[in-house]
């Protein structure tokens, strides 16, 4: 069985590289190749990626800048493997990451299996109680949520780190490329694969480290683009709008008190230290970041986007 590696990026060269270099200390690897694509970066990433000699098959691709998911549905059309496996430009794989994955799709199923790895913080980063938090409770990832790893909910498929059967993939019509963030695209083409039969199983050490800087202010931004995000999805699968939380978004929204801002502060902390109740308000900031951007999406799409699917 052999594997395609599909690397989607956009400036991030610093840490691309390095993706790339830990790509080629794995550990008794299957039989792979490696094919990035750039998003219009616009930068030196191409001139790099020309010059760029490993000992792997390697290829590259450019487009213009059309987001993440374009990117990773032209890299799964130029991909040769059977198995496609993504990560992120910035998620750098420990040596037996392929070695794993291969193996667990050897194991023999009923069904055809996503294999999700364990995306995590760099070594040697203090990793605060709010990165802790995001990559453990559902808001960034949610792997401290996993209860069967041999039966993951679709909302767990993360491409940092996961592999599947290309076949299906291109079967159920690739990512969805309306999404205008890169927010719910990955799940939304879970939620169909798995329509289709799919099954996930989590392999947590299956690891690649993530190295991109995040801040509690950064992460509120995310929170809201999210949420406008959602209601993309909401339309496309209306069944979804519990677990979407568009109940909740069509209630009023919280006028702005002071103590809205008091929790604000109070969450905050939680990028320093260990203080009681922080996490709690990191919730609930960031829960009504989410509300607030999928008000707004419910509003502005005045119910007009289509159902249809467009890779």
């Amino acid at each position: 069985m052999s594997f395609s590696v599909v690397i989607p990026t956009f400036r991030r060269a610093e840490t691309l590289f390095p993706v790339l270099d830990a790509l080629a200390a794995q550990l008794e690897p299957p039989e792979f190749e490696v094919v990035v694509v750039d998003d219009g970066s616009g930068d030196d990433t191409l001139p790099r990626l020309r010059s760029y000699r490993p000992p792997y098959p390697f290829r590259f691709f450019s487009q213009e800048n059309a987001g993440p998911a374009t990117a990773r549905n032209r890299g799964v059309r130029e991909a040769r493997g059977a198995v496609v496996v993504f990560l992120g430009d910035d998620t750098v794989p420990e040596p037996p990451l392929l070695s794993i994955h291969a193996r667990t799709h050897a194991e023999k199923r009923p069904q055809p299996v996503a294999v999700l790895g364990y995306t995590t913080w760099p070594l040697g980063l203090r990793v605060s109680p709010f990165l802790h938090h995001i990559n453990e409770y559902g808001l960034q990832f949610g792997y401290g949520l996993i209860r069967d790893p041999e039966e993951v909910p679709f909302n767990f498929f993360y491409t940092s780190n996961v592999s599947l059967p290309r076949d299906l993939l291109l079967e159920v019509g690739l990512f969805d490329t309306s999404f205008p963030h890169a927010a719910w695209e990955d799940i939304e083409v879970a939620y169909r694969l798995m329509q289709r039969g799919l099954r996930m199983v989590y392999r947590p050490s299956a690891v690649a480290r993530h190295h991109h800087d995040i801040t509690f202010a950064s992460f509120r931004r995310r929170q809201e683009k999210a949420g406008e995000a959602a209601a993309i999805f909401y339309r496309k699968h209306p069944e979804l709008g519990d677990f979407l939380a568009v109940p909740l978004a069509r209630t009023p929204a919280p006028r702005e008190t002071l103590a809205n801002r008091f929790f604000s502060m109070w969450a905050s902390l939680a990028e320093r230290s260990e203080i009681p109740g922080t996490r709690w308000a990191v919730d609930r900031v960031l829960k009504e970041d989410y509300l607030r951007g999928l008000r707004r999406g419910l509003a502005e799409d005045g119910g007009s986007i289509p159902r249809n699917v467009t890779p």
